[in-house]
């Protein structure tokens, strides 16, 4: 029998340790590990870097949440994005949505040119257009979406289908939705790759990050990149995430809520401009996410009419942390501007849409009443 969402992230993958039984797995404080045995492939672990015990459960854990063959740890986010993106090589291209991450941007801009990987940067919201844009020498369609930070959708089913026409691989960015709420791998994607530093572990004292795959040709592509590149995950974050999984499925419940009632709240606000947020009926994404994914997550971006009142209203704001990053227990406010695109320059964020009034929250699982209030009080 198909069992539910806290279940399975609570007793679908190892909890135990095998050894003493403990209902936590260890952590294995180690890098090498004894070898007995004449030969060198005769034990599972050798060296850390190969292979640990505590990062294996996390890998398995992964796997259950992505409903992957295969399962990969990294020590951040853009280590598992970098990982996927080096699987091409000089003289390919790779379609990117034009709001992508601004980490993701720097990357394939500034790093990838100098192994003649080229890149172009569409909307990617229009399935015509993307078409237009696959070349000769085209090998994959990246995605991300929602995007950061204006939650634009793409049309994962579509992309995919155009991807098979033209053989091309797809590779999405799943953090904002989390394999909770959508599940890019049976949608039809090649590859799935999340900041685990996010909602996943969930509490802002981890960086992490995630690529899975059922694809086993790219497996042990990616298995020879991270071992040799040595973007392995550290034992003490990985025991972190472990803990952190165990309530992915009741902290998200709570963050998405508060982020469906705060979006409604400051649409209503004279003083915000526009609200973003995929599970707004006024957004004009809400149709197609509707169709892939089960909720609007737990981050949403509005935008000021002027400067002065952005900046009283971070002046004012007393429940969310100001800060880089998301996904945290706490609710967090980000200037996109300044923050996670601040790689960009400002006509390159214009031309995404990100203007310098642009905010992010990411909605914690405060009470909705205490955040509301913080909100209303702010923007007086």
């Amino acid at each position: 029998m198909k069992k539910g969402v806290n279940t399975n992230l609570l007793h679908g993958y190892p909890v135990i340790d095998n050894y003493t039984g403990a209902a936590s797995i260890p952590k294995y404080q180690t890098s090498t590990f004894d070898q007995k045995e004449i030969y060198f492939d005769s034990k599972k672990y050798c060296y850390s870097r190969f292979c640990n015990p505590t990062i294996d459960a996390l890998q398995k854990a992964i796997a259950k949440l992505e409903n992957s063959e295969y399962a990969f740890a990294f020590s951040s986010g853009m280590a598992a994005i970098t990982t996927a993106l080096l699987l091409f090589e000089a003289g390919d291209h790779i379609i990117f949505p034009k709001e992508v991450y601004g980490g993701t941007y720097q990357l394939s801009t500034v790093i990838l040119p100098k192994y003649k990987i080229e890149s172009s940067f569409i909307d990617c919201s229009c399935l015509n257009n993307i078409e237009k844009h696959i070349k000769e020498n085209t090998k994959a369609i990246y995605i991300e979406t929602p995007s950061n930070p204006l939650l634009k959708i793409s049309d994962i089913i579509g992309i995919v289908e155009l991807a098979k026409k033209y053989n091309l691989l797809t590779i999405i960015d799943n953090t904002f939705m989390t394999p909770i709420y959508q599940k890019p791998l049976e949608l039809g994607c090649d590859i799935v790759v999340e900041s685990m530093t996010k909602f996943i572990n969930g509490h802002s004292d981890v960086v992490a990050g995630l690529l899975a795959t059922n694809n086993e040709k790219i497996a042990k592509e990616v298995a020879l990149l991270q071992k040799n590149f040595g973007a392995i995950m550290g034992v003490e974050d990985a025991w972190l995430i472990l803990r952190g999984i165990k309530t992915l499925g009741i902290r998200m419940e709570k963050s998405v809520s508060n982020a469906i009632e705060i979006a409604k709240f400051l649409e209503t606000k004279e003083k915000i401009k526009k609200v973003y947020y995929p599970e707004l009926e006024s957004c004009k994404y809400y149709s197609v996410h509707s169709k892939q994914a089960t909720s609007g997550g737990a981050v949403l971006s509005f935008e000021f009419y002027n400067e002065e009142d952005r900046k009283l209203f971070l002046e004012r704001i007393e429940i969310p942390i100001y800060a880089v990053s998301l996904g945290g227990v706490e609710s967090i406010i980000s200037h996109p501007a300044t923050m996670s695109h601040a790689c960009m320059s400002k006509e390159e964020r214009e031309e995404q849409g990100i203007s310098d009034n642009l905010l992010r929250l990411s909605c914690g699982i405060e009470d909705l009443e205490d955040l509301i209030n913080d909100l209303e009080n702010s923007l007086k």
